[in-house]
């Protein structure tokens, strides 16, 4: 169930960038244009306790009081992420360091470290005396606990951070005896003797480390985020009111976003931008899907949170005084990518931000308004995504109508973070995938696979891809036999299996244990050379095209050869095997899935164009579907410039132009079409 209760629209607003005298009227101009809702707070730390120990709300009182009377909502955010300069001078310690072990200073924002027994001390007494004055204040509907962990750094080297390391390490190990068995530190002679020789990451003569350290590392980062987040939020329910809702925004790496929501929040919002895609620094040759790419990042937060919220949703260019260049969302896309992330499940969009900041680092990150604060096009362009919005809210808490799911687990996500081999074919396959999945009109989720996810979770998907479970344990193997034997269809990628928990490598063959599984060993693997000609395998007369990585497959009595490579040195090895578990099967691809074999496999399974019986789409826009109860929603989103023509099989109701279409209609440039038929 859904936090927010109905479709709302939000603004970013900093009432300590504005003249008291202006804050009524912004309010106003928000109301009269759709906005319901601001977040307020999240950096204003030095406003509230100018002196250690001395707080002074009376500013966020007078802005909260004009909130109550004109009927404006508040979402409040805990400062944590912009620690004051008398905090940090006083008490040094509470700073991240980079990896040759020297502080950050202060001045910028995200400079400090959640190890610090000070810091974590500061926050708790401010987040407590801030929850106690407004926990029950009528405009307050949440709280936003700090802001976008782990984002800017996701390093943290301090010297509490090597204490919390080594602590968590004992928890973890027990022993050195242990942990030195699990890292194989006889390597290198890295062996430990004691645990105060154990470091965080920092540089060392090769730039490289130990990589079962890293892992751990990365775990450890991880959990002291969510540890950072937790102790706010139980400060939070302690005071506030039941009814104000706990969350915080992301979604940034070497952090268990979905342990994190599920342990510690009430919801889960994202920060969209989706313009990054016309970055000054992107390489066009290699990007063919842009702004529409935004639907991963939306797609994996889903997954997180079924309904979430977008805290900032992308209103103007972007970008920082000395770095970050995009342009200004040209007509239309404004609305566009703020249709984009309620297609994928936001039930709450909150633009960054209200008007451009005329001061500080971000004064190229421009919000609705710019620096003159005169209405503009992107302020009509809000207020009617307000007034569409309030036409679709029959599709409020509609679930995600997926044909299939791509299996990830933090283990591999984060192995990929560290190993370059396993990051070439991890990042490759997951586009690969999404591309295929978006120009054959194929809606798909991302599952979380641990060993207490249900049987349930999985069955409710008829084909599962797991690209490359390079660290494979047995819990997670068993769930996908059980999901097999169920009737479920799951096909492994290359890179399969060579590795354990502590990220070595089992002297078995690959796919390792995931072998019975697949009834097949990993005869021989390589990179393809750049001098090589394009490798490729025959499937049924259907074309799989082996990029970045291949492997020979041995396929044991029982798994049946669907596809053999026919050209290079592997030529008449297997690529593609199946063998039938239960009522389900087992396919092992000894490649990647990179996006020309993805469309071969997704039109071989039969999951391409579902909606063909309503529907005829062109590959450009982006479909995706939506049912609630005995109805079946479906967003049209059109990403180019240029109008697209779909065709509607039989007449459909059109949502926002409240019109019945049937036969050819176009879609403008940068338009968005939502239509309603039976489920």
């Amino acid at each position: 169930m859904s936090a927010f209760q109905q479709y709302s629209v939000g603004v970013c607003y900093y009432p300590e960038h504005w003249p008291e005298s202006i804050w009524e009227s912004d309010l106003r101009r928000m109301l009269e244009n759709g906005i319901h809702t601001v977040r307020v707070g999240e950096f204003a730390w030095s406003i509230l306790e100018r002196e250690e120990g001395k707080f002074d709300f009376s500013f966020f009182d007078r802005f909260l009081e004009l909130c109550s009377e004109s009927g404006m909502h508040v979402i409040f955010g805990t400062p944590s992420a912009t620690p004051p300069a008398w905090l940090t001078k006083e008490y040094p310690e509470v700073l991240n360091s980079n990896a040759d072990g020297v502080r950050f200073q202060h001045g910028g924002r995200r400079h400090y470290n959640y190890s610090s027994p000070v810091y974590r001390q500061k926050v708790s007494l401010f987040v407590k005396a801030l929850a106690e004055h407004y926990g029950h204040h009528s405009a307050i509907i949440g709280w936003q606990i700090d802001n976008e962990l782990n984002c800017e750094t996701s390093d943290f080297l301090s010297d509490a951070d090597t204490i919390a390391f080594r602590e968590f390490l004992k928890n973890k190990y027990e022993t050195l005896d242990e942990l030195n068995q699990a890292w194989g530190t006889v390597f290198w002679s890295q062996t430990y003797t004691s645990w105060d020789q154990i470091e965080v990451p920092k540089t060392n003569a090769i730039h490289a480390h130990n990589p079962s350290l890293l892992l751990d590392y990365i775990r450890f980062v991880s959990d002291s985020a969510i540890s950072f987040c937790e102790m706010q939020a139980k400060i939070l329910r302690m005071y506030v009111d039941k009814n104000q809702f706990i969350t915080t925004n992301g979604m940034f790496g070497r952090l268990d976003n979905h342990r994190m929501a599920r342990e510690v929040l009430d919801v889960y919002t994202y920060d969209s931008y989706p313009n990054f895609a016309f970055s000054v620094d992107t390489d066009w040759t290699k990007d063919t899907m842009h702004d529409r790419m935004s639907s991963l990042a939306l797609t994996k937060v889903r997954s997180i949170c079924p309904h979430f919220g977008i805290m900032e949703q992308q209103s103007g260019a972007n970008g920082w005084y000395n770095r970050m260049e995009a342009p200004m969302p040209r007509p239309g896309q404004l609305e566009l990518w703020a249709m984009q992330s309620v297609a994928h499940g936001a039930d709450f969009i909150s633009f960054f931000r209200w008007r451009t900041s005329p001061i500080g680092t971000e004064i190229y990150w421009h919000g609705i308004l710019d620096y003159d604060s005169r209405d503009n096009r992107r302020l009509r362009e809000v207020k009617t995504f307000a007034e569409h919005l309030e036409k679709i809210q029959a599709i409020q808490g509609a679930e995600s109508d997926a044909k299939f799911a791509v299996v990830q687990d933090y283990d591999n996500l984060f192995d990929a973070d560290l190993d370059k081999w396993h990051a070439r074919v991890h990042d490759l396959s997951e586009r690969g995938l999404f591309e295929a999945a978006q120009v054959l009109h194929v809606p798909f989720d991302i599952l979380d696979l641990r060993p207490e996810t249900p049987l349930e979770e999985l069955m409710k998907y008829p084909v599962l891809f797991v690209p490359h479970m390079v660290i494979a344990t047995k819990p997670l193997v068993d769930k996908l036999a059980a999901y097999a034997e169920h009737g479920g269809k799951v096909l492994i990628g290359c890179r399969t299996g060579y590795k354990n928990e502590h990220g070595t490598c089992p002297m078995q063959p690959m796919p390792g244990l995931l072998s019975e599984l697949t009834g097949t060993t990993v005869e021989e693997y390589s990179f393809v050379s750049p001098a090589e000609n394009e490798i490729v395998g025959d499937l049924d007369g259907l074309s799989l095209h082996a990029e970045c990585f291949v492997e020979s497959l041995k396929a044991y009595p029982g798994t049946d050869v669907l596809a053999a490579y026919t050209n290079s040195y592997l030529r008449g090895d297997a690529l593609l095997t199946k063998r039938n578990m239960g009522n389900g099967a087992v396919y092992h691809l000894g490649s990647t899935f990179s996006r020309e074999t993805s469309l071969q496999l997704l039109s071989y399974l039969n999951l391409a164009e579902p909606y063909d019986p309503w529907l005829q789409v062109p590959p450009e826009i982006e479909l995706m579907s939506r049912i609630k109860g005995d109805k079946r929603y479906i967003f049209l989103l059109n990403y180019l410039q240029e109008t697209k023509t779909i065709l509607a099989k039989v007449p459909l109701y059109s949502m926002i132009t409240g019109e019945t279409i049937y036969g050819e209609v176009e879609v403008a440039g940068y338009g968005v079409m939502v239509l309603q038929l039976d489920a």
